[in-house]
């Protein structure tokens, strides 16, 4: 059982370093040396090595992305931001979506906008603790995530207006607070 549970962790891991730097390579080495961290001759270790594991994970990929975050950081500060709602009233996430639909949509976004989309609604990082991650200031890394949260509700919107599915609480409320 505590195999299969560092194998889910361990997939996990990577999932999380190939959004955050949209190459396969780049996550599983990323994963491989977290899960190396986390788990020592067979055992797993405790819940809080495994989210250790995680910020690992988040300092690393950010770190190997670096200066493509910084190029899309200048390319997000002279972007435009639209101040219309950021989806239809009755748009939600649906409960059919796939992870890989998820995956995809995200990917789609460019790199800044998108690791603070995953840091601040995802991973439940504070917008000022994310701009210190990102190297950042705090009001460009609101925008990011107004232009992220957009962008991801365009790549996901159901091809039906009327398709209506119940949000996700960390997703309407960074909805809401646009």
């Amino acid at each position: 059982m505590r195999i299969e549970e560092a194998k889910k962790d361990a997939g996990d891991l990577r999932w999380l370093a190939y959004l955050l730097t949209g190459q396969h390579d780049l996550s599983i080495e990323i994963a491989v040396d977290a899960v190396t961290l986390q788990t020592k001759g067979g055992q797993v270790l405790p819940r809080w090595m495994k989210a250790r594991s995680r910020r690992i994970v988040i300092a690393r990929a950010l770190a190997a992305t670096r200066a493509e975050l910084a190029d899309s950081a200048r390319q997000t500060a002279l972007a435009s931001v639209d101040r219309s709602a950021p989806a239809p009233r009755n748009w939600s996430l649906r409960p059919d979506t796939k992870k890989s639909q998820l995956e995809e949509a995200l990917l789609e976004i460019d790199i800044f906008p998108r690791a603070v989309l995953i840091l601040s609604i995802f991973e439940g990082v504070g917008i000022a603790d994310a701009a210190i991650l990102l190297d950042a200031d705090a009001t460009l890394v609101r925008k990011a995530q107004a232009i992220g949260l957009r962008e991801l509700v365009r790549n996901l919107a159901p091809q039906e207006q009327d398709s209506v599915a119940v949000r996700p609480p960390a997703l309407r409320l960074a909805l809401a607070a646009q």
